[in-house]
């Protein structure tokens, strides 16, 4: 199965920034579709953002101009670079990788275990 590992969240106040990094392992032979989604309290999990391995990106209206997703393909890495964060960027932040061709086959939509990031007013 296809590991994902999340790092990066933390504690921020209003309007300050955090980058959350997602590496993907697992003898992994493509990538095409990378995303993050996150799970405020209470709250189903939504799309944040998505890239695909050619640097097409998917960003959700709630954090436009706000969020950058990118990617490190060499390092199947995905980046999300959070500004001008708000304390309803509350949430656990999940990485995903819904298809990724691997030397044991085809492993589909895997998870990372999360990273909190918390947004104090």
């Amino acid at each position: 199965q296809l590991q994902l590992v999340e790092s990066g969240g933390g504690l921020v106040q209003t309007g300050g920034s955090l980058r959350l990094s997602c590496v993907a392992s697992g003898r992994i032979l493509s990538i095409n579709l990378m995303a993050w989604y996150r799970q405020a309290p209470g709250k189903g999990r939504e799309l944040v953002a998505r890239i695909t391995s050619g640097g097409s990106t998917d960003v959700a209206d709630s954090v436009k101009g706000r969020f950058t997703i990118s990617r490190d393909n060499a390092k199947n890495t995905v980046y999300l670079q959070m500004n001008s964060l708000k304390p309803e960027d509350t949430a656990v932040y999940y990485c995903n990788v819904p298809r990724a061709a691997t030397q044991r086959g085809v492993d589909f939509d895997s998870w990372g275990q999360g990273t909190q990031v918390t947004v104090s007013s």
